[in-house]
């Protein structure tokens, strides 16, 4: 079962760091060294200072900052154990969006228990850098990303009741998304969450790297005698929302193919015909569409951006293909569009093998369409493949097979801003 509970949250006190709008920024791993000194520049109590920290010693020094900042009272504790309600309100594809959640506690578990679910693959690098920063910090300064199952909808009537009023904080960030969140510590209403999450799965959307550097980070601790199976270093800050939320946006992670010396469009086109219905065009828009309508029919589709200006439009014709040269994996893995496209088109047809893919050695990836175009157009890239989203279903399905969809699979949109509320589970 699932062990969602309130915690006692650090957050800014405007009256000493400033207006809150200054306080916050995106998650660390989208932020450049520009944006970073620019989130300083606007106000030195930054939460980046913490969160994506810079120079020679930087997890020491986001140690020493958290601390000064403690001590001067710019982040306090709140008194009481909460839940924080959390709205994000956006637009996306021209048209107002909400999501709503709320940010809790829960247990840290090994994947393979089979309560917390991952749909990705990670990366050690990412890893290394969080473990560093936790070892001086002891503290979540962000909020991994969860899905759950509400079938009669209870617990998202409980907890949009709590969140009617004005809320206790609320920024806007550069995106235009407006982040709003309000405490609820009525012990009544903690209790009756914890209870209706206990026969419940969790499905992380983003923030894998953070939960398994939490998990292990734990395990550290408890094996150096610094910590017991319980404590507060077994639980991590998470934003829970329904997988049936209407609200809810995935945005497509596009691939940038590089470094092919004998890279050679025909042939990959020809290799692709076994598998594809092929149609190549020069619009773009005319791309766009027909990806769109491929997705709203339920095939398996991308498309392929090269040099000469044209996109190669690839519908699987077999949606059994990838089930074949893959027999051990479910049904839902080779459904995904990104299994078909790194099975059949880059290991098959063009030799890119997973190793070199986790290594990014000759793929890159990008939210921006126009990213990958042009990395193509400036002769950086030997080509681009243009995909569709991955649907929220895909990903409840694939973790549900105790499966990881490959590395930048899914991009959930909006992202969590950091600074609203944290977690520091060892004073």
């Amino acid at each position: 079962m699932a062990i969602v509970k309130g915690f006692k949250g650090l957050r800014y006190n405007t009256e000493k760091g400033g207006d809150l709008n200054t306080l916050v920024c995106p998650p660390y791993d989208i932020i450049s060294e520009e944006q970073r000194e620019k989130f300083i520049e606007s106000n030195e109590h930054n939460i980046i200072r913490l969160e994506l920290p810079s120079g020679e010693n930087k997890y020491r020094e986001a140690g020493v900052t958290l601390e000064k900042w403690l001590n001067e009272g710019i982040l306090t504790y709140d008194e009481k154990d909460s839940i924080y309600v959390y709205e994000m309100v956006f637009t996306a594809s021209g048209k107002v969006k909400s999501v709503k959640g709320f940010v809790s506690l829960i247990e840290l578990r090994d994947f393979a228990d089979g309560v917390v679910l991952p749909h990705e693959e990670t990366l050690s690098k990412a890893k290394a850098d969080r473990f560093n920063l936790m070892s001086e910090t002891n503290a979540n300064f962000s909020q991994i990303y969860s899905l759950y199952m509400d079938e009669d909808g209870s617990v998202y009537s409980l907890i949009d009741s709590c969140s009617q009023g004005k809320p206790d904080m609320e920024v806007t960030d550069n995106d235009g998304t407006v982040h709003k969140m309000w405490c609820v510590s009525d012990e009544k209403i903690l209790s009756e969450i914890t209870a209706k999450f206990a026969d419940k799965k969790l499905y992380i959307a983003d923030g894998h790297h953070r939960y398994e550097t939490a998990l292990n980070y734990h395990r550290h601790l408890c094996a150096n005698g610094d910590a017991v199976p319980g404590d507060l270093s077994a639980f991590i800050p998470c934003m829970l929302v329904n997988m049936e939320n209407d609200g809810l946006v995935v945005f497509p992670t596009h691939r940038i193919v590089r470094d092919m010396p004998e890279f050679d469009e025909q042939k990959v086109s020809c290799g692709a015909s076994d598998y594809f219905d092929i149609k190549v065009v020069k619009s773009s828009s005319e791309m766009q569409g027909m990806l769109a309508a491929y997705y709203d029919e339920g095939s398996k589709a991308f498309a392929m951006y090269t040099k000469s200006g044209n996109f190669t439009v690839m519908k699987l014709r077999d949606e059994k293909a990838v089930k074949e040269l893959m027999p051990e994996m479910s049904d839902a893995y080779c459904g995904l569009d990104v299994s078909v496209l790194h099975t059949l088109i880059l290991e098959r047809i063009m030799g890119i093998d997973k190793e070199n893919m986790a290594n990014q050695k000759n793929l890159t990836y990008t939210r921006s369409f126009a990213e990958a175009l042009e990395a193509v157009d400036d002769g950086k890239a030997n080509c681009a493949f243009i995909l569709n989203p991955t649907k929220v279903r895909e990903i409840r399905d694939v973790a549900a097979a105790s499966e990881k969809m490959p590395q930048k699979s899914t991009y959930f949109y909006p992202k969590l801003i950091t600074g609203l509320v944290m977690n520091k589970f060892k004073r």
